[in-house]
C-alpha cells in the first residue's frame, strides 16, 4: 500500500502572479521515510497543507492510505496523520501539560491513558521538568519537541513534518532524528521537509525534489548521487536539477 500518492496537483492562490503547483505528481510506499526538497517557492508547504486537507487543490488527487482526500474520507485521514507545521502550533500562555491535553482531546484521548502517553513523550523529549511551564517561556529547540509530541499523541500511521529541526539547537535536532528514525522504525511512514541536504540524505530512504510547483526527480540519495559522477553528495544533485540562483 502507499501511504501517499499525488496525481497531478495544481494550485494558484488568489491574487498570485504563477501558481504554487504545477502539476505536482508522486508517491510512496507505506513505512518509507521520505523528505520533500525544493528551493524557497517550490510548493513544498502548500504541497503538505493539501495532503493533510488543510488547504484545497486547484485540481488533481491525492490519496492517503488508499482513501481519497476529500470530505467524505477527511475523519479517517485526520486521524492516519500527524502533522508538524513550521509554524510552533501551541498556546504560548498554556503550560506543556495544558496544551498536550488540550491536543490530545481533540483525539478523543482523556483521562489517565492520555496523561501516562503525555508524560511518556515529555519524558522521552527530555521535557518532563518543564511539564508545568508555559510553552511561551520555552526555548526555540523545545518548542519544536512540544510541537512534535501534540502531532503524535493519537500514534499516526503518517506523520508529517515541515521543518522540524529549523533553527533548534544541537542537541535539540539529535533528539528530533533520532525520535523520526525510531518512529520510521515502527512500521510508520514520515514525510518531510528540510533545507538540510546533509540530514536529508543521512535520514531519508527516499526524496522528492520538487521546484516551480514540479516534481524534477525521486529516489533514494544513494541512487541520485551514483547517477550523477560530479555529484559528491545530495545537495550536489539538488544544485544540478534546481540551480544555483539564489531564490527569495
Amino acid at each position: 500500500m502507499n501511504s501517499i500518492v499525488v496525481k497531478d496537483l495544481h494550485k494558484t492562490y488568489a491574487g498570485a502572479l504563477v501558481p504554487s503547483l504545477q502539476g505536482l505528481s508522486f508517491a510512496f510506499e507505506e513505512g518509507r521515510m521520505v523528505g520533500l526538497l525544493g528551493p524557497n517557492g517550490a510548493g513544498k508547504t502548500t504541497t503538505i497543507s493539501i495532503l493533510c486537507g488543510l488547504v484545497k487543490a486547484g485540481s488533481g488527487h491525492v490519496q492517503i492510505f488508499d482513501l481519497p482526500q476529500d470530505a467524505a474520507h477527511r475523519e479517517a485521514i485526520k486521524r492516519a496523520i500527524g502533522v508538524v507545521p513550521q509554524q510552533i502550533a501551541l498556546f504560548p500562555q498554556l503550560t506543556a501539560l495544558e496544551n498536550l491535553r488540550y491536543f490530545g482531546n481533540l483525539y478523543g484521548f482523556k483521562g489517565k491513558p492520555l496523561l501516562q502517553k503525555i508524560h511518556h513523550y515529555l519524558e522521552l523529549f527530555g521535557l518532563e521538568k518543564a511539564a508545568s511551564k508555559e510553552v511561551g517561556r520555552f526555548s526555540g529547540g523545545m518548542k519544536r519537541r512540544a510541537n512534535i509530541i501534540a502531532a503524535i499523541l493519537h500514534s499516526p500511521r503518517l506523520l508529517v513534518l515541515d521543518e522540524p529541526t529549523a533553527g533548534v539547537d544541537v542537541q535539540s535536532r539529535s533528539m528530533i532524528l533520532q525520535f523520526l528514525r525510531d518512529y520510521n522504525r515502527q512500521g510508520n511512514s514520515v514525510l518531510y521537509t528540510s533545507h538540510l541536504l546533509e540530514e536529508a540524505q543521512q535520514l531519508c530512504e527516499d526524496v522528492v525534489i520538487i521546484d516551480e510547483g514540479k516534481m524534477v526527480v525521486q529516489g533514494s540519495p544513494a541512487a541520485l548521487i551514483q547517477q550523477h559522477p560530479h555529484s559528491r553528495n545530495l545537495e550536489d544533485v539538488f544544485l544540478h536539477y534546481t540551480g544555483h540562483a539564489v531564490r527569495d
